[in-house]
């Protein structure tokens, strides 16, 4: 196992120290990166090598980077088969959410700037005929969520026949979306894995996941990065247990009072993500909404907002509980207790990423409280309780209501309210 330097989240492994090639040396550089993360110092000189990886780590450790460098490699390295066309990817990586396909698209960017390769994104939502575009003038590296890549394939704008590496990220949350079936279909139109390089990375490696690595993969090496603690190091958590009249007079108070830069607060339902971002906007906080409701393009303009600081405070459900790479998150407010205590995990990775640290608050409320001794089971230690004192509940001004666009006659109104989560409906979650 690699070993780190004091007091950092990096390695004394540096990027230049390993068997890369030249473009991506000057890729890293680009990129601002120096020394190596443990999941990447432990990873990628297998991967260089030509050996299958699955990779377990905890969200925000550069497992990213470590993929899309052994990709990248491997296609500089490795000459393309003979008679290949531009349309036929000679590497495909499949993220299970449209925003951890876009995020990993810029993250490829600038490490691959060197490299003379055509990196396309496609995800469902916005972008149709771009996107279907974009592959046919020609592609190198194929990034996608299941249900765009599987439309396109059965159209035949492209195919797997040439493909030279595969990648699979997050791949428990392949399982909880219901996409296993859509993957499956996938690798079994690529060459045979003995043919290809194949990297799965997950932040848990339950059984499911290995049965899948052992199916598709060439004897890969399994590789653990794992801390003591499930949760992030550097998160101070806390917990408040607030009635649920009191829930919105106490995180507008804990807003007043924390400090709070770069804020996510998540809920369970897409009402109460309405409600929330309606009495913040109310009483004097530029919020973003993101939930399964907002347009595809919208939602990525919001994180774009959010992301550059234009505002401080997103209000979420779990669509975004995974796979985002927000930096400078300083808070996360569980307003909400997730109802499954992996998620509590994901949620509050959002901060602390990188070696940074920061803060989790959550509200055990009527409705949520029970979730709490699961979390705390799972996690391995019971989280300090916060005191409510008087200074932190405020008396809300009235909300604002979330623009909505007309109704279509005989159209279903917007915004039912149901929980984003789709865990346990095989095939729900698939990106069109």
């Amino acid at each position: 196992m690699s070993e780190t330097t004091p007091d950092t989240h990096l390695t004394n492994t540096r990027f230049c120290d390993l068997k890369l090639s030249p473009e991506l040396i000057r890729g890293t550089d680009i990129a601002g990166f120096t020394h190596c993360t443990p999941i990447q110092a432990d990873t990628l000189p297998l991967a260089l090598g030509g050996q299958d990886v699955l990779g377990q780590a905890q969200t925000g450790t550069g497992k990213t980077a470590a993929f899309l460098l052994a990709t990248l490699h491997r296609l500089l390295t490795l000459a393309p088969a003979e008679g290949r066309r531009p349309n036929q990817p000679r590497a495909l990586i499949i993220a299970p959410t449209r925003e951890l396909a876009v995020q990993i698209h810029k993250d490829a960017l600038p490490l691959a700037r060197e490299c003379d390769m055509q990196i396309r994104v496609v995800y469902g939502g916005t972008g149709y005929e771009q996107q279907r575009n974009d592959i046919q003038e020609g592609v190198d590296v194929l990034i996608g969520t299941p249900g765009r890549l599987i439309d396109y394939f059965k159209q035949h704008v492209y195919d797997l026949k040439a493909i030279d590496a595969m990648v699979l990220d997050e791949a428990d949350r392949m399982f909880d979306l219901g996409f296993i079936k859509d993957i499956r279909y996938l690798l079994r139109r690529m060459p045979h894995p003995t043919e290809r390089l194949n990297m799965l990375f997950s932040a848990t490696l339950p059984l499911k996941v290995t049965e899948l690595a052992y199916e598709h993969m060439n004897n890969a090496v399994t590789v653990s990065v794992e801390s003591d603690k499930i949760t992030a190091d550097k998160v101070e958590e806390v917990v408040y247990a607030p009635a649920n009249d009191e829930k919105i007079p106490l995180l507008l108070g804990l807003l007043k009072h924390i400090g709070a830069t770069r804020t996510i607060v998540f809920v369970n339902t897409k009402r109460a993500a309405e409600t929330v971002w309606g009495y913040l906007e109310g009483n004097g906080f530029k919020a973003a909404l993101l939930s399964g409701d907002v347009p595809q393009k919208k939602r990525l303009s919001l994180l774009t907002a959010f992301q550059q600081g234009e505002l401080s405070i997103m209000v979420a459900t779990d669509v975004a509980a995974r796979g985002l790479h927000i930096s400078d998150v300083s808070h996360v407010i569980n307003y909400d207790l997730p109802q499954d205590a992996e998620d509590y995990v994901h949620r509050i990775g959002r901060t602390a990423r990188a070696g940074a640290s920061g803060d989790a608050i959550s509200f055990a409320c009527e409705d949520y409280a029970f979730s709490l001794a699961e979390i705390q089971d799972f996690i391995g230690y019971e989280i300090p309780r916060g005191k409510m004192s008087a200074e932190l509940i405020v008396d809300p001004k009235p909300p604002v209501h979330v623009p909505r666009k007309p109704r279509k006659p005989g159209g279903k109104p917007q915004g039912n309210g149901r929980s984003d989560n789709r865990r346990g409906r095989p095939g729900a979650g698939r990106s069109r």
